[in-house]
């Protein structure tokens, strides 16, 4: 009998310690990693958004500080989730703008998933110069269509932008529209198309119109003599921006990325911030 009864006891602390030893194995694993598991995913990789413009757009170098284009200050605006690359040139139309190989060199670049901002005008309306005029409702077209048609084909996502309203207004302080057709064509083509439409003639000019006359100077080039060491005799230029406007028609811009759902949330930062103009980088040398 005593034996019988040790063998018991026995048996039962035998099944207490396979318990015992089961629970313990299954909090390991619910606390520690399988090894075979593998390390962690790495964080995805940026977009890149990719900006075909013209002056009002373009990267300026540290010695014509302080003009700035607003491609320049759009990555304040942007998390570590987009990467802006600013093509854009000085003075280009959107017919220059292909014959001088730049839209050839986004292209080679541009990957699946990317973006693509077009804006052009300004220099499209210079009907004294052949090698940039085109007429909006042909030849503007036709070639807008080219940069939505080639970013498309290499599975990026092209965007319409108008051109942003230059500095002007008349006697009675109104905003005066300075694009002509331009701007109501390349809306046209945008729906024909179906590609997205930021409007940025109308919310420039609605921002003018709130900022009014005198208001506006801090956004253009509008520099007394001496005040900037680039400028010493100053400037009267009501078409580009100081870094001030470029972070402002930047903000319009990546507002309307993001309302639009062009560009997840997740993308922008501090759109409603403000935002210093030591935040702009001049570099020493033109980057494309």
């Amino acid at each position: 009998m005593l034996f019988e009864r040790l063998s018991q006891r026995w048996l039962r602390s035998r099944r207490l310690g396979a318990v015992a030893a089961l629970v313990g194995a299954v909090a390991a694993l619910s606390i520690a990693p399988m090894a075979d598991a593998g390390a962690p995913a790495s964080a995805a990789t940026p977009v890149h958004v990719y900006i075909a413009g013209d002056s009002t757009a373009s990267t300026y170098v540290s010695s014509l500080a302080p003009r700035t284009g607003w491609g320049q200050a759009l990555p304040v605006f942007l998390t570590s989730n987009a990467v802006a690359v600013n093509v854009a040139k000085s003075g280009t139309s959107s017919k220059s703008f292909i014959d001088l190989g730049r839209l050839d060199h986004i292209l080679g670049l541009i990957k699946s998933g990317d973006y693509l901002l077009i804006s052009f005008g300004h220099n499209d309306e210079k009907s004294d110069d052949p090698a940039r005029y085109t007429e909006p409702w042909t030849t503007y077209k036709s070639y807008l269509s080219q940069y939505i048609d080639k970013s498309r084909a290499k599975g990026a996502v092209p965007v319409l932008l108008t051109p942003v309203e230059r500095r002007r207004f008349n006697s009675a302080g109104a905003v005066t529209p300075s694009h002509g057709d331009y701007p109501a064509a390349m809306r046209e083509l945008a729906a024909a198309k179906g590609v997205p439409l930021i409007d940025l003639t109308a919310s420039s000019t609605a921002l003018w119109s709130r900022v009014g006359v005198e208001g506006t100077k801090k956004y253009f080039m509008i520099l007394s003599a001496g005040q900037y060491p680039n400028y010493p005799d100053g400037s009267a230029d009501n078409t580009h921006f100081q870094a001030f406007g470029a972070i402002e028609v930047a903000r319009l811009v990546a507002t309307a990325l993001r309302n639009q759902g062009v560009l997840p949330s997740a993308d922008f930062q501090q759109l409603t911030a403000t935002v210093p103009t030591s935040a702009i980088v001049w570099p020493t040398t033109a980057p494309y």
